[in-house]
């Protein structure tokens, strides 16, 4: 598929970035200093575990992404570490971590990475909102055949071809009233 193509190819246009665009060439959304900063923003109002963490930054994507075990744990892990975090006790098994003072400084000194990861996790959800072209970029590739099929048979004349223009014409005005 050439990139001009109509479709999901990951270009910024209309559409807005696709997923795949959104996740990079690797499918990873946050570099680890991002996923720090969401963690800690995450816990800032109420203690969490892992598995929540997951979850909740899942719900924010539109369910387009979830963190794995491997990238939420040692975030945790190097959160405690660096005292940007607290254990707290929980009554359940798993450990719960809050933000400290200092993970809340932290979190003021970088509000732009911040806001720029809150906003990558907002365009995942909308581009889940987003209608499937599929059955367009089908309708259109049947459309392309049709044409150049008709075009090569005998007696398709400048009629024939100024008939076809009128009624794609006719159509795609239909459609952009819709």
């Amino acid at each position: 598929m050439r990139e001009h193509d109509f479709g999901r190819r990951g270009s910024f246009g209309r559409g807005g970035p696709s997923p795949e665009r959104l996740r990079g060439r690797r499918g990873r959304v946050f570099d680890s200093a991002e996923l720090q900063l969401v963690v800690l923003d995450l816990i800032t109002d109420q203690p969490r575990h892992g598995y929540e963490l997951i979850r909740e930054i899942e719900a924010l994507s539109g369910g387009l992404y979830a963190p794995s075990p491997g990238m939420i744990y040692p975030t945790l892990s190097l959160l405690l570490e660096m005292g940007l975090v607290e254990e707290v006790s929980t009554d359940g098994a798993r450990k719960s971590f809050a933000i400290t003072e200092a993970g809340k400084a932290h979190l003021a000194e970088n509000e732009k990475p911040l806001a720029a990861a809150r906003s990558r996790l907002a365009a995942l959800a909308e581009a889940k909102d987003r209608a499937d072209p599929a059955p367009l970029r089908r309708a259109m590739g049947n459309l392309r055949e049709v044409l150049i099929i008709a075009s090569r048979k005998p007696g398709f004349d400048e009629k024939k071809i100024l008939e076809s223009a009128r009624l794609i014409d006719e159509l795609a005005g239909t459609i952009e009233r819709l």
